[in-house]
Formats: structure tokens, C-alpha cells, sequence
């Protein structure tokens, strides 16, 4: 028994309970049910096209680019266009996401490896699992589809993005986390990634990729 699980059970003892009386559990439930809501900022309630426009504003805003094609298989297309127009290689690091690995790669030149980064990738793809219309942030969950590495050792990170799966707030998103995966199988973590890499500590001057990529470039899938 851990140190914690012993305090709770002196507790328990305590009080008379064993913690798993149904009574008790349906009260928390209804309490943290009724909880007051949080201020919710008004910028990013909208619906539709709006909402889109509101995230990509605020996306590139926070000095990220976004482009927008109508399919998941004019993905790869634009990714490649993307490189090219930067003057990068045609090298692209990406995890297990079965949405990434059906979209056509091979109907571009890219060389494609998969796997979490050990540090040493120039470019890396990403699928998010929503996005915040609130200030254009992507929301992304680690596992072995998406690996977090992704998210910080590469110079250069894509991030698709379902338009379907951009909300007008966090509140929202959290909430699909919690339904999605359930209790007990939360992620190990939840990367909320707004723009490039960014630090003004140094004499107030801004250095892009000072902890993760310099560049972020969103594509958005209209679906």
C-alpha cells in the first residue's frame, strides 16, 4: 500500500465509509456536475465559417501559417509545397495515426519514417485531435499515433487539423478529452501548442524555436 492509499483508508476508517458506497459517488458526481463555469471569453463563440476564420486569425497571429485544402488526400501534396516553398528537404517524420497513414505519400517525393524523434528530424507531421478557435491552439493528446517528441524536437512541425474538430474554447475541448477516452484512460499528457517556439527573456528580443519548433505550419482539412 502506497503512503497515499494509506492516508485514504485512515480516512475512510475515520469516517465510518469504504469509499464505495453508491449514495456518496452520485453526490460528487451532481456536486462537480453543478460546479459554477468558468468566464469564458466571448472572441471565439461562433459557429461555421466564422469560427474558422477566428482560429486561423488567431493562429497566425501567434506567428503560425495556415493553409486549408478540401480533403484529407491533398494533405500530403500541400505538405510537400509547403517544404519546397521554404527551401526544406523532403523528409517528414510522423507517428501511427491512421488518418495520416491513409492520406497518398506516395504520390509525392517525400521520404517518409515513422516513429517518435530521437532529436535528430528537421520536419515532422502531426495529427491534432481538436483545435481552440479562442487563440488558434492546437490540441494534441501523446501516444504512439502521435508522439509528443514530435512536438518539441523538430525544427519544423505540421499539425493537421479536422475543421470539424475546432471548438470555440477549451472548456469545449477538454470536455471531448474526458468523453473520448474516459476515465482510466486519460493520455500521459495533453500538449496545447500555440504558434512556433517563442522566448523574449534574452534583452527582450524575440528568438523563435527557443524551446521547440520554429516553425508551425496548421493545415486545416474542410470536412
Amino acid at each position: 500500500m502506497s503512503a497515499r492509499d494509506e492516508i485514504l483508508a485512515n480516512i475512510r476508517r475515520a469516517l465510518g465509509v469504504k469509499g464505495t458506497e453508491t449514495i456518496r459517488k452520485q453526490i460528487v458526481a451532481e456536486r462537480l456536475e453543478r460546479a459554477p463555469k468558468g468566464l469564458i471569453p466571448a472572441r471565439g463563440q461562433a459557429s461555421g465559417e466564422e469560427r474558422l476564420a477566428v482560429f486561423k486569425a488567431q493562429a497566425e497571429a501567434s506567428l503560425a501559417t495556415v493553409t486549408e485544402v478540401t480533403s484529407p488526400a491533398e494533405v500530403p501534396q500541400s505538405i510537400a509545397l509547403f517544404l519546397r516553398s521554404h527551401n526544406l528537404p523532403a523528409t517528414l517524420r510522423m507517428g501511427d495515426d491512421l488518418r495520416l497513414k491513409a492520406m497518398p505519400w506516395a504520390e509525392t517525393s517525400l521520404e517518409i519514417s515513422h516513429g517518435p524523434s530521437a532529436g535528430g528530424d528537421l520536419n515532422a507531421v502531426s495529427h491534432a485531435f481538436g483545435g481552440v478557435a479562442e487563440t488558434g491552439t492546437l490540441v494534441m493528446v501523446s501516444g504512439p499515433e502521435n508522439p509528443s517528441t514530435l512536438n518539441f524536437l523538430p525544427d519544423n512541425h505540421i499539425i493537421v487539423v479536422s475543421s470539424k474538430d475546432i471548438a470555440s474554447d477549451y472548456e469545449t475541448v477538454w470536455n471531448r478529452v474526458r468523453f473520448t477516452f474516459g476515465k482510466g484512460g486519460m493520455p500521459r499528457t495533453v500538449n496545447w501548442i500555440t504558434g512556433p517556439s517563442r522566448s523574449g527573456d534574452i534583452e527582450q528580443t524575440l528568438l523563435l524555436g527557443a524551446h521547440g519548433p520554429r516553425r508551425l505550419h496548421i493545415v486545416v482539412v474542410r470536412d
